[in-house]
């Protein structure tokens, strides 16, 4: 499925603009999954205007590690991610390091709208830095992968986890050099991985097998994103859940607009998957019920696009 036919037939269709700001602005999306019992990363603090960024070093006194990302902000730009600090030096995690002077100049670019989607005025969240499940360790440089999820009409219909790589600066995304690999929706395992438009089985930078990995908390993880439905009444959405430690399955974040490339990561087209959703959707009551109708039908049948 190309980019035309997915805003033209479900993204338009399906998707009302007057929700677009419950996830274009990850300060509100925040708020609908708090509500709503989804677990997050913790919010430390929020700055809304420039004469607020100075208060940087007071929200993250107490914590040695943290993020700082734009509330409109989109693939990654803007994202810091601290790894530790020594007294007003901050460690990144592409290795590199920031005094406070330097974040807080950061804080101010970011609410002059440097990151956001259109160029407006933001908002600058620090939250809590996840630290990856155990699993991952061996198939991630430096930053944390996250698990994108397309879900439509409530339907989880695919799915792949991106993996930060040294070419990536320890981001997980694609566009900036991360490794897609696809997941089986009904048995939550790692398919085909693609990196550079090309098929991989092992990580460039630590030759482990990124193929086969079995996801944890899956069946939790599909209900999480099955629930999105609910939460902003998009009808074809992104879902992005990381994998904490010690928390858990957090949600990241939910997208109006996910990309293409998950196909790819699947070797599979979504077509023929939200067809099948579309036909079968009035008798799905429950999320239960999504969940289920997605395990049975849409194990893995690799086609070329």
């Amino acid at each position: 499925m190309g980019i035309n036919k997915r805003n033209a037939d479900y993204v338009l269709p399906y998707n009302r603009r007057r929700y677009y700001p419950l996830v274009d602005d990850k300060a509100q999306t925040k708020l609908l999954a708090q509500g709503a019992g989804i677990p997050i990363p913790t919010l430390y603090g929020k700055i809304e205007f420039p004469h607020e960024a100075k208060r940087l070093p007071e929200i993250v006194a107490s914590h040695t590690s943290f993020v700082v990302k734009p509330a409109q902000g989109s693939g990654g730009d803007g994202i810091l991610i601290v790894m530790g600090r020594t007294g007003n030096l901050f460690r990144l995690a592409d290795g590199t390091h920031m005094t406070v002077e330097d974040m807080i100049y950061h804080v101010n670019t970011i609410l002059a709208g440097t990151f956001s989607l259109g160029g407006q005025n933001d908002k600058a969240l620090i939250e809590y830095r996840v630290t990856f499940d155990p699993l991952f360790d061996a198939v991630s440089y430096r930053g944390v992968p996250d698990i994108r999820i397309v879900c439509f009409l409530g339907v989880p219909v695919m799915a792949m986890v991106r993996l930060p790589t040294r070419l990536s600066r320890g981001k997980a995304n694609l566009h900036q050099g991360a490794i897609g690999a696809g997941i089986s929706i009904d048995e939550g395992k790692t398919l085909t991985a693609v990196w550079r438009n090309g098929v991989i089985e092992t990580h460039p930078d630590t030759e482990a097998a990124v193929t086969g990995l079995q996801i944890p908390y899956w069946d939790s993880l599909l209900e999480m994103a099955a629930r999105s439905y609910e939460l902003t009444h998009l009808g074809y959405q992104g879902i992005d859940i990381v994998l904490d430690r010690e928390k858990g399955p957090l949600v990241l974040e939910l997208n109006a607009r996910p990309g293409l490339n998950i196909q790819i990561a699947n070797r599979e087209g979504l077509g023929r998957r939200l067809a099948m959703v579309e036909a079968n959707v009035a008798r799905l009551k429950t999320v239960q019920d999504r969940v289920a109708f997605a395990k049975k039908n849409f194990s893995p049948r690799p086609c070329p696009l």
